[in-house]
């Protein structure tokens, strides 16, 4: 028989003192299992019957938003696993249980775009729809599953500043949260997609979770080690032209907004966004790394954005015509 070495060395669960409940990736945790979930709630009859109200041009252009959307919400639940691991390597079981709720929520995202599709008719091969964004295949394809798999050998803090970035700022924060809000838009100003918009606005509470542990993880490493927040900076000068080029791209495909949207707008609140996160981060220079651990302030910043987008949502004037007009 093959003799069986032992690689655990206890638990942290049974250690002196049990957990700290007030450490910032539990008390995530906690809020994300209080507002739990499921895709198989949400009603999509209605979307059926609005989206074939829409025009070919209409249909085309929110087909590339929800292809864009489910397979980056895909490549993200199987590229978050090395991350976990590399908490595991630093012994912070608290961050492993938040990024377990973390890749759930994820797959969800996969499964409720999915029905959608499914329910609306969207049932061919839609890779071209991703694929031939040069921008897109760069960022999901090579950037996104590279930075996070190099954790795996390397899960030093650097890497994992970089993984955060790429991740949550760049991924989660730049591109998804700024493509919810505008489909969100276009859905309060024509009174469309109610199903669609109930999926948003809870996909949107769980990626401001997300965005949260992202900057928490960015800013215990900076205030660690005072090099980090260059590392910040250098990845994202590396990552934003091309997270600009996708959406500048993808807007390119039509001769005119289908929608009528200001595309301004929201590479303006785009940058809005990241500017304020990077500044959460920049703040924990020089901080001693055990405030950063128990200081709840991501997660305030990422609320007070959802506040912010629901009122500038309901100052939307109500919709007096359809969207084919």
């Amino acid at each position: 028989m093959t003799e069986i070495t032992q690689i655990r060395q206890g638990f942290a669960s049974l250690r002196e003192g049990g957990l700290n409940w007030d450490a910032f990736p539990l008390r995530l945790f906690a809020k994300g299992n209080a507002a739990h979930w499921d895709p198989m709630d949400i009603d999509f009859s209605h979307d059926a019957e609005d989206w074939a109200s829409l025009n070919s041009e209409q249909r085309r252009s929110s087909t590339y938003l929800v292809a864009l959307f489910v397979a980056g919400e895909e490549a993200v639940t199987q590229d978050i696993l090395p991350f976990l691991r590399a908490m595991e390597a630093e012994g912070r079981l608290g961050d492993e249980m938040y990024l377990t709720q973390f890749c759930y929520e994820e797959a969800k995202h996969v499964q409720v775009f999915r029905r959608w599709m499914d329910t609306v008719g969207l049932t061919s091969d839609l890779h071209p729809f991703v694929a031939e964004n040069p921008y897109y295949r760069r960022l999901f394809y090579e950037e996104l599953p590279h930075s996070l798999r190099v954790l795996d050998r390397d899960p030093s803090p650097a890497n994992q500043v970089r993984a955060s970035v790429t991740y949550n700022h760049v991924i989660e924060g730049s591109l998804a949260l700024t493509g919810y809000y505008a489909w969100q838009k276009v859905c309060t100003k024509y009174g469309i997609l109610p199903g669609m918009q109930e999926i948003i606005r809870r996909i949107g509470s769980d990626e401001r979770r997300h965005m949260a542990w992202g900057t928490f993880t960015c800013r215990r490493h900076v205030a660690a080690d005072d090099s980090n927040w260059n590392v910040v900076l250098q990845r994202m000068e590396e990552l934003l032209p091309l997270a600009t080029g996708m959406i500048q791209w993808q807007n390119e495909q039509f001769d005119e907004q289908p929608y009528g949207l200001d595309n301004d707008e929201f590479i303006s609140y785009a940058a809005d966004r990241a500017q304020r996160r990077l500044g959460a981060i920049e703040s924990a220079r020089g901080r001693p790394l055990e405030e950063i651990d128990l200081d709840f302030a991501p997660a305030v910043l990422e609320d007070r954005f959802g506040d912010e987008d629901a009122a500038a949502l309901a100052a939307v004037p109500a919709p007096d015509r359809t969207p084919a007009d």
